[in-house]
């Protein structure tokens, strides 16, 4: 049991009544004072204005200045070390993100302060806005190299080792610690970046702001749920976990911060900041629109098709597409802004629409699932998918991702673990953060060291250290 009176694992649920009882906590509202405290994770005392820079400002100034922001910048979005220098990284999707869920969060926060009469609480809608901005911005931080295709290759490398020591398995990791290794989430390990790596050993790490924290964590539970409770909920926010074990407590004191719902008596799960719906939006939009943009670029997707997935959302009459001789891409630029803004209205419209249900919890969907272009986003994604995601160039960043990430991991989590004369030689390449050999650390802790160490990797370092222990490079 911890300080926050939960157990660390949820007892089975059975189907029958059993979303009655998981949403037993949602008869109270959340308040939107108290979702927006300027209170930060790790600290006590009250924070002075210093010229009129917010606290939530001032999370996004401390995240930009931050090296887990600044390493996004070779990190793959889709295409992985792209030659063409106009194509998206991790970092600049993150700013793209950022801007979008700045607009959502002002025109959110406008109709809210009016709403509830709030400009004489204090409250902005700047306020709201910000703190989506800084979310936004952060939303990526905890991606390994590779993509999603690094965290499929953590997930892969911890059962290949875990299988190999299935003898005393049970003795090493607890069924919640396993979880986290066995859906190895980088939503998770973002927030633990944002909670504790990043400047310790202070308690909160970069000490953000609370709204900011909840706002950033789409998906407020722990890995380790009962099979029945997935399959009788299916919110948006329960398809995936996050925070580790190792930084359950202080989600905790988040949530209980921020007045977030708890959804369990015996789990760590809440229902989800308001605002974090407006974060996921930003970035469903931005890569909703802007893969196609991309794809057009590298050649994945002709012109006209780009110009009639885009113009779907875009609405321009087709006279007016193009005037004083634009290019294909100059018109491809103008669409895509237009697509953009179009759902940035539409969005808010949906979140304001529902407002009463998310701040009681009950509602749990993703905004742009209940768009009217709902439909046409879909038909999107299948083209991205078909013509970009499964392009043998995409492929095999893919592939080279897993074999990559996975021969690390391996190295790295038996150099950690077991005593052998290439452990031992593979340990000392550890940096001094991940490798003391003081530690009483436990295996759980070791094995995350090693995950903080492989995420925290850019693209091109995780690729250059894989070559130097196959022996391909020994520069």
């Amino acid at each position: 049991m911890s300080q926050y009176g939960y157990n660390v694992a949820l007892p089975i649920v059975s189907s029958s009544g059993a979303l009655s009882n998981l949403l037993s906590h949602n008869t109270a509202m959340m308040d939107w004072k108290k979702l927006l405290t300027p209170k930060r994770l790790g600290k006590t005392e009250v924070e002075n204005l210093q010229f009129d820079r917010t606290p939530f400002q001032r999370d996004y100034d401390r995240l930009v200045f931050s090296s887990p922001f600044r390493r996004l910048k070779d990190k793959t979005q889709v295409f992985s070390l792209s030659t063409n220098d106009y194509i998206r990284t991790r970092l600049i999707h993150s700013l793209e993100v950022s801007c979008v869920g700045r607009s959502l969060g002002r025109i959110v926060g406008e109709a809210i302060v009016k709403k509830y009469d709030f400009n004489q609480d204090g409250l902005r809608a700047s306020d709201f806005g910000d703190i989506v901005f800084a979310a936004c911005l952060a939303h990526d931080i905890g991606n390994p190299p590779f993509g999603h295709s690094g965290e499929d290759a953590i997930r892969t490398g911890f059962e290949s080792w875990y299988n190999t020591v299935n003898h005393v398995r049970e003795k090493l990791l607890s069924k919640s610690q396993e979880a986290d290794f066995d859906s190895f989430e980088g939503n998770a390990q973002g927030f633990r970046i944002l909670s504790k790596l990043e400047m310790p050993p202070k308690k909160g790490g970069m000490q953000l702001t609370c709204p900011t924290l909840a706002a950033f964590t789409k998906y407020p539970r722990e890995s380790l749920l009962s099979e029945s409770t997935l399959n009788c909920y299916s919110g948006r926010s329960v398809k995936k976990y996050g925070f580790f074990q190792a930084e359950k407590d202080l989600f905790a004191e988040v949530a209980e911060t921020v007045g977030l719902i708890r959804r369990h008596d015996n789990a760590a799960w809440w229902s989800r900041h308001p605002l974090a719906f407006l974060v996921e939006a930003a970035d469903d939009i931005c890569y909703s629109i802007v893969d196609v943009e991309d794809a057009h670029r590298m050649g994945y997707i002709s012109f006209d098709k780009t110009k009639e997935l885009l113009n779907v959302v875009a609405n321009i009459a087709n006279k007016d597409i193009q005037y004083h001789g634009e290019s294909n891409t100059e018109i491809v630029k103008r669409l895509r802004a237009l697509a953009i803004n179009e759902l940035i209205n539409e969005a808010s419209d949906i979140f304001l629409k529902h407002e009463e249900d998310i701040l009681s919890g009950e509602f749990d969907k993703d905004l742009l699932s209940l768009s009217t272009y709902a439909n046409h986003l879909e038909e999107i994604g299948k083209e991205t998918r078909s013509a970009v995601f499964q392009h043998p160039d995409v492929v095999s960043i893919q592939i080279a991702g897993y074999e990559v990430l996975g021969k690390l991991f391996a190295e790295f989590v038996n150099a950690v673990l077991h005593n052998s004369k290439k452990g031992n030689l593979v340990y000392h390449m550890l940096p001094k953060e991940y490798n003391d050999p003081n530690s009483d650390e436990d295996t759980y802790n070791k094995i995350l060291r090693v995950t903080d160490y492989i995420s925290g990797m850019t693209d091109s370092y995780a690729t250059s250290l894989f070559q130097q222990f196959s022996g391909i490079s020994l520069g």
